[in-house]
């Protein structure tokens, strides 16, 4: 079962960045819930989270599979990745996006974790 992170917990995000490759090849299941967790944030900044996808770990699809709503305060928000018809994709990762406008310092600054667990097939209702 795939249960990892794709941005670790406490992750500062001052800027776009990308989290780590995560293997989902072995996966039995190919239905994932997504559950992004922002810990902290200041007033008048936005976060887009968006996954990307890869057959090898190395080269990533120019559009993601998948993509947040845009994130401006603290709290939890679950989402489920379905890759059930895409068997060639063995990889997944995160890539954020962050701005800020306003007053004050004009640098972002998120605490945020991504974390990706497989669905069992029990939960799905369906059978080997």
């Amino acid at each position: 079962m795939v249960d990892n992170y794709l941005i670790p917990e406490g992750t500062v995000m001052k800027a776009n960045g990308d989290g780590e490759a995560v293997a989902i090849g072995g996966a039995q299941n190919r239905v994932f819930l997504l559950g992004l967790k922002i810990a902290e944030v200041v007033e008048q900044e936005s976060l887009d989270v968006s996954i990307y996808a890869s057959v090898d770990g190395q080269a990533w699809e120019a559009k993601p599979v998948m993509k947040f709503p845009q994130h401006f305060y603290a709290g939890e928000s679950p989402m489920l990745l379905d890759l059930t018809g895409r068997p060639e994709v063995k990889w997944v990762r995160a890539h954020w996006e962050v701005a800020r406008w306003g007053r004050g310092s004009e640098q972002p600054r998120f605490v945020a974790s991504l974390r990706v667990r497989e669905v069992s097939r029990e939960v799905l209702g369906t059978r080997d």
